[in-house]
């Protein structure tokens, strides 16, 4: 169990840092093409005997540049691949922020009632996504509607919007692991980040190293 576990944390933080860079990639080529053709023109005209090469490549930059119309929606659909992936991903870290303030006040046991609790809305919430985006997607796929801008490639809006009931899917995964170890008392909630906690950290290691409040 613990190996599958591993193999499912690695892929998905793979998957993350895959597109994280995918987003960038496209991004980056698209303002570097854009900015680029100026350059060749500018050679061309500084430079006479470089003209003619010089105007070629500056003219396939420019068309090139303007026949990447799909790179917002390119972007655009890798991010919400991100969006979605990343709810899990972020139920396993703990970094979905959470106001715990009065909880914290109550003794562990009932703590942990309380993150039985939460866990069990939460994941309530999630199955009534995982169903609707499911019904969602099943319409889509039968409608076969290219994304605009990316059918080009033969994308088809259910190819982006699948991403959702797999995410909810994996939400679903996260929270069964984490109300296990709830209920075994590895963990008293969902850990969520708190920045109420955070800001008194920060303030209780600002005062040991003697450093002044801003």
């Amino acid at each position: 169990m613990s190996i599958v576990m591993r193999v499912w944390n690695r892929l998905e933080e793979g998957l993350v840092a895959l597109l994280l860079a995918a987003m960038t990639l496209v991004t980056f080529a698209y303002v570097a093409i854009s900015n680029l053709y100026n350059v060749f023109y500018d050679l061309a005209d500084a430079v006479p005997w470089l003209e003619t090469p010089a105007f070629a490549v500056g003219d396939f930059l420019l068309d090139l540049t303007q026949s990447m119309t799909w790179n917002v929606a390119m972007t655009s659909a890798l991010f919400a691949w991100l969006i979605f992936i990343g709810i899990a991903w972020s139920v396993r870290l703990g970094a979905h922020i959470g106001v715990d303030l009065v909880v914290r006040l109550f003794p562990p046991h009932l703590r942990r009632v309380f993150g039985v609790i939460a866990c069990l809305i939460f994941m309530a919430y999630a199955v009534l996504m995982l169903t609707s985006s499911y019904q969602w997607v099943s319409s889509l796929m039968e409608g076969q509607v290219g994304v605009e801008d990316l059918d080009q490639f033969g994308i088809k809006e259910w190819h982006v919007a699948i991403v959702m009931p797999i995410g909810f899917a994996l939400v679903i995964a996260r929270l069964v692991e984490v109300l296990i170890n709830i209920l075994r008392g590895r963990q008293e909630g969902l850990d969520l980040s708190s920045e109420t906690s955070d800001a008194l950290k920060l303030s209780e290691d600002n005062e040991q190293s003697g450093e002044p409040r801003s």
